[in-house]
């Protein structure tokens, strides 16, 4: 069992996110957004971080910049809904996302990129 942390600022989309893993066997933690979401990850890493683009106090890519800077082997899956371009996903890339996702998301392709994710 693998312990992930959501991190997205609509608490239907952590719902339903933690309803899916849980489901597939993994211990889900929640952040409503990347601030909180960075904080928690301090306390207590998880083997995981799926994390929206678009949250207020701190984005998902300002997430990513500090995970990146601070933890050598974090693992991220980023997502956004309500984006008019690709290029939030493209910056989520650079900045150490290994997969990314636009809303609404297709629940097998997800869970199919976290199983890949905790394999590697």
């Amino acid at each position: 069992m693998a312990t992930i942390l959501v991190i997205d600022d609509q608490e239907p989309i952590r719902a339903l996110l933690h309803r899916a893993l849980e489901g597939a066997g993994h211990e889900v933690l929640e952040a409503s957004n990347g601030r909180i979401g960075l904080e928690l990850y301090r306390k207590r890493s998880a083997d995981l971080i799926i994390t929206d683009i678009v949250m207020p106090e701190m984005d998902g890519l300002e997430l990513m910049l500090e995970l990146t800077r601070n933890f050598l082997n974090v693992k991220v899956i980023a997502m956004s809904g309500g984006i008019e371009s690709e290029e939030p996903l493209n910056v989520a890339k650079l900045l150490g996302a290994r997969q990314t996702f636009r809303k609404p998301l297709e629940m097998d392709k997800l869970l199919s990129a976290v199983r890949d994710e905790l394999a590697h």
